[in-house]
C-alpha cells in the first residue's frame, strides 16, 4: 500500500504542476495576443509592406502598358501625390510612349523610420534599384535611397509623398 500511496501523490503533484503550467502558458499567450506592442508591430509591418510595394510600383513602368502602370501608381498613392499623378497622366503617357522605355524596380531594403498610428502617418526609408531599358542600347541600372511618406486611407496605407532620402554628414 505505501507504494500505491506514493504513486498517487506523485501523479496528483504532476497533475497540479501540469495544470499550473497550462494556466501560465494560456495567460502568456492571451497577454501577448492582446498586447498593444503586438498591434503596433502589425501596423508597422503593414506600413513597411505598403511602402515597399508602392515604391516598387512608382518606379516601374512599361511604355507598352502605360495605362496599367499609371493605374498602379494611382492605386498606390493618396493626397497631393495622387492628384499630381492624376493631373499629369495624359502628358506623361505621351512622353513615356515616345521614349519607348521600360523601367523596372527592385526593393533592396526598407525600414520604417516614423510611425504615428493616431494621426495615420508614417515615413519609410527605402533602397531601390531601378533599371531603365531604352529601345536601343544597353539597360542602365542605378540605386537610390528614397524616403516614402505614407498616410492611412480607407484602403490601407498609401504613399503621400516620395523623394530622395536626405543624406547627412553628422
Amino acid at each position: 500500500m505505501p507504494q500505491t500511496d506514493t504513486v498517487r501523490r506523485t501523479a496528483a503533484c504532476l497533475a497540479v504542476l501540469a495544470a499550473l503550467f497550462a494556466a501560465w502558458a494560456g495567460w502568456n499567450w492571451y497577454s501577448a495576443a492582446h498586447d498593444g506592442a503586438y498591434a503596433y508591430s502589425r501596423t508597422r509591418d503593414d506600413v513597411l509592406q505598403s511602402a515597399e510595394q508602392g515604391v516598387q510600383n512608382l518606379n516601374t513602368l512599361d511604355y507598352r502598358a502605360v495605362d496599367a502602370g499609371l493605374r498602379s501608381w494611382l492605386d498606390s498613392t493618396t493626397g497631393d501625390l495622387h492628384q499630381q499623378i492624376a493631373q499629369g497622366r495624359g502628358s506623361f503617357t505621351d512622353q513615356v510612349r515616345k521614349a519607348r522605355t521600360v523601367t523596372t524596380a527592385r526593393i533592396l531594403d526598407a525600414a520604417v523610420s516614423e510611425l504615428d498610428e493616431r494621426s495615420g502617418k508614417a515615413s519609410v526609408l527605402v533602397a531601390v534599384e531601378t533599371t531603365v531599358t531604352p529601345p536601343d542600347g544597353a539597360p542602365v541600372t542605378k540605386q537610390n535611397r528614397l524616403e516614402a511618406r505614407l498616410a492611412r486611407s480607407g484602403g490601407g496605407w498609401r504613399l503621400s509623398d516620395l523623394g530622395q532620402a536626405p543624406t547627412g554628414t553628422t
